[in-house]
């Protein structure tokens, strides 16, 4: 940093300093602060790290992408990021307001004995780094928003059934023990928690968890998502009868009981607006529909909760499970069908878009079996045209391993047009009408994407295998992500994640101008910061902030200057 005149960077007031390092990227915060020791200090005021978002592996890989491999740079990788990973929750996890977590998808490792080595490893970073997490944030107070999702493959079924990565790296359960009480500890000290979302995160939730939640944050709690692959029952009736301002909820669809309808319908309760619901096939082994909500339970449901809407997806389902589960009262907005072993059917095609017209926004298609089936079949109508015309508000649509015909997509693009904002149809699925080929002239792609452009009214591309990959690849995941934004984007007329404002200022949190004026800030009146941004505070008269090009070292550099 360059001076001028007789003003010292370390003179400057902390509020001050602070109000500077809003201003900054998390990156130029860090690069900023080793101006001197006194903005060292400020860089950790609570104020300018109240939001965390996070991602970090647990080591397992496949392939020759990023992540992959065991040799030694993968391992200093992981070390890094374990120890990356200790020291932000170590100085942010005590008063963090919101974290959002996530722990990387790891990819099949075969049956080598290097890869069971790797399994070791990942299900030992996994539990250590869980215990970072929730050791640090057991006593915060303040969080408001909480947000993790755990890996889908480490500690699941063959490792928790057998035991044998799992008894080498925990012996007697030590740490799932302690993995569980740390949670439930945290739960018990919230005050004002908002948004709890704990998805598929293995050793974590018990049928119990959720009893241990403080009354206060009982009240104040407004998202609620609890996902495990193996462990149901995670949202008892008497818990959920607590959470009376619920606004939004994400379950397994085998949970979704007719008791559990009645409560929601409540009168004394607040409005529920959003509810996402996993239907995974394979759980459907072990468990039964017989007492999920019926379609009366739906009605009254929604009749009490007129704006609500829903978000449906269904792994590996076959279509008469799926169409036991589309109930005509159903307020379906988004759906999400990934079907592995047998492809969906055009009878539940026609069905959603003939129930949900009014209220489908978006619909998502998806296989990875390489086969492509063709869900037009023999008939005159494609039920996907029929879609795109029927669901006047849908906005997103997205096939991926279904066959779909270069004049339906036409078709499709010029029903909706501009109301489409998304239409992801990757390169394989797509196929040509020969007979249409022998009249059209030049490439039949380009002049596809040509037409499809002029009805969208935008450029147009289909789209690549490898750029849609968490939607095919890791269907949970895309649920996790696409529920998240499903529940922020509620029509509530409360400013949900915001922290609530006080007039006076948090314990750890720099005073502001207005309270304890410094003796310099009483004679400042503004700074202008990158040249064109201007920020009054207290009486500010002396500096102004002029930028200046980055110094050879690759720190920022500014003129304080007096005015």
């Amino acid at each position: 940093m360059a001076l001028r005149g007789c003003v010292g960077a370390s003179a400057l007031p902390s509020e001050l300093i602070v109000h500077i390092f809003s201003f900054l990227s998390e990156r130029d915060k860090l690069r900023a602060s080793a101006v001197c020791t006194r903005w060292r200090e400020c860089l950790f005021y609570p104020a300018l790290w109240s939001e965390l978002k996070l991602r970090f592996g647990t080591g397992i890989g496949s392939g020759s992408g990023q992540g992959s491999g065991s040799g030694p740079e993968q391992q200093q990788q992981e070390e890094e990021d374990s120890a990356r990973l200790e020291f932000l929750m170590r100085r942010f996890g005590s008063f963090v307001r919101e974290l959002q977590l996530e722990f990387g998808p790891l990819d099949s490792c075969g049956g080598e004995p290097q890869s069971h080595e790797r399994w070791r490893t990942a299900t030992l970073t996994y539990l250590q780094h869980v215990l970072c997490v929730l050791s640090n944030l057991r006593n915060n107070r303040n969080l408001q928003k909480l947000s993790v999702y755990g890996d889908t493959f480490v500690l699941q079924d063959d490792v928790l059934q057998d035991g044998s990565y799992l008894s080498q790296v925990d012996r007697g359960g030590k740490k799932l023990k302690e993995i569980q009480q740390l949670f439930e500890d945290f739960l018990s000290n919230s005050r004002q928690l908002k948004w709890l979302s704990c998805s598929f995160m293995p050793a974590v939730l018990t049928p119990r968890s959720l009893s241990s939640l403080s009354n206060p944050s009982a009240e104040t709690l407004q998202h609620l998502s609890l996902l495990d692959h193996q462990i149901s029952g995670l949202l008892p009736s008497s818990e959920l009868q607590r959470l009376s301002n619920l606004r939004s909820l994400s379950i397994d669809y085998c949970d979704f009981s007719s008791s559990m309808c009645e409560l929601l319908a409540d009168t004394n309760r607040a409005p529920l607006l959003r509810l996402s619901l996993l239907l995974n096939g394979a759980a459907l082994e072990a468990r039964s529909l017989d007492c999920v909500a019926s379609d009366s339970d739906l009605k009254a449901l929604t009749r009490r909760n007129a704006d609500l809407r829903v978000f449906l997806m269904a792994l590996d389902v076959c279509d008469d499970v799926l169409e036991s589960v589309l109930k005509p009262s159903l307020p379906l907005e988004r759906i999400h069908v990934d079907s592995y072993n047998a492809p969906l059917g055009d009878t539940v095609l026609e069905r959603v878009s003939l129930q949900y017209h009014k209220t489908l926004m978006h619909f998502v298609l998806t296989r990875d079996d390489g086969r492509f089936p063709d869900l037009s079949g023999n008939r005159n109508e494609d039920p996907l045209v029929l879609l795109a015309w029927r669901c006047v508000h849908l906005s997103v649509l997205i096939i991926h391993g279904y066959t779909v015909w270069s004049h339906n997509l036409v078709a499709i693009s010029r029903l909706r047009g501009s109301s489409l904002r998304v239409l992801d149809v990757s390169e394989e699925s797509i196929d040509f009408d020969p007979d249409q080929a022998l009249f059209s002239k030049g490439d039949p792609v380009q002049t596809l994407v040509k037409e499809v452009s002029q009805g969208l009214g935008r450029v147009w591309h289909p789209s690549i295998a490898m750029e849609n990959s968490a939607v095919v690849s890791d269907p949970t995941l895309h649920f996790h992500r696409e529920m998240q934004s499903f529940s922020e984007n509620s029509r509530a007329d409360v400013s949900r994640w915001a922290p609530s404002s006080s007039a006076e200022p948090k314990r750890g949190n720099p005073p502001s101008a207005s309270h304890r004026p410094s003796r310099a800030a009483k004679n400042l009146r503004t700074i202008t910061v990158s040249g064109d941004r201007n920020i009054t505070m207290h009486r500010i008269i002396s500096y102004q902030l002029v930028p200046r090009q980055r110094s050879h070292a690759g720190k920022p550099c500014f003129y304080i200057s007096s005015v």
